[in-house]
């Protein structure tokens, strides 16, 4: 499942509120020390609608998948558990530094325009520690599911 997360750059995250269930597509990046080493960080701003979400009720699915148009080759990773803002400095920096070795144009913020930089300095950094990832490989038999429980759910 690591290999499968570390090879894709996209979730999709899934939240719920008062306004019914959401989804939102986000870069992320594995935190290999949390989660059992399957805990995924991102940042986004306070305000979006899964920024919200979280910060009334941590409880969320997400889904990496790579994009087939072949159901033999239908490979992801499914998982559920509980996202939060990571607020401890020293922690919610060494996260930006997992998603700045990920993706070269956060360490390369001086040459991006104004208002990237800007978006990207007002953001706030959030990790998944899921209570169980699902593995799904249709390669080796249509529906094939491998699912690893890493914490009873509440």
């Amino acid at each position: 499942m690591a290999a499968f997360l570390d090879l894709h750059h996209v979730m999709s995250l899934a939240t719920a509120g008062p306004s019914g269930p959401h989804a939102a597509t986000l870069f992320y990046a594995r935190d290999g020390s949390a989660g059992g080493g399957l805990g995924l960080v991102w940042v986004s701003e306070e305000g979006t609608r899964h920024s919200r979400e979280l910060a009334a009720s941590p409880a969320v699915a997400a889904t990496v998948a790579a994009d087939t148009a072949d159901f033999a080759a239908v490979r992801g990773v499914q998982m559920h558990g509980r996202a939060v803002r990571v607020d401890d400095p020293d922690e919610a920096a060494r996260l930006r530094g997992l998603l700045a070795a990920r993706y070269p144009f956060l360490q390369r913020l001086e040459a991006l325009p104004d208002r990237l930089r800007e978006a990207v300095a007002r953001v706030a950094v959030y990790r998944l520690d899921p209570d169980e990832a699902v593995l799904i490989d249709n390669a080796r038999g249509f529906g094939h599911k491998e699912t690893l429980v890493l914490r009873r759910s509440d």
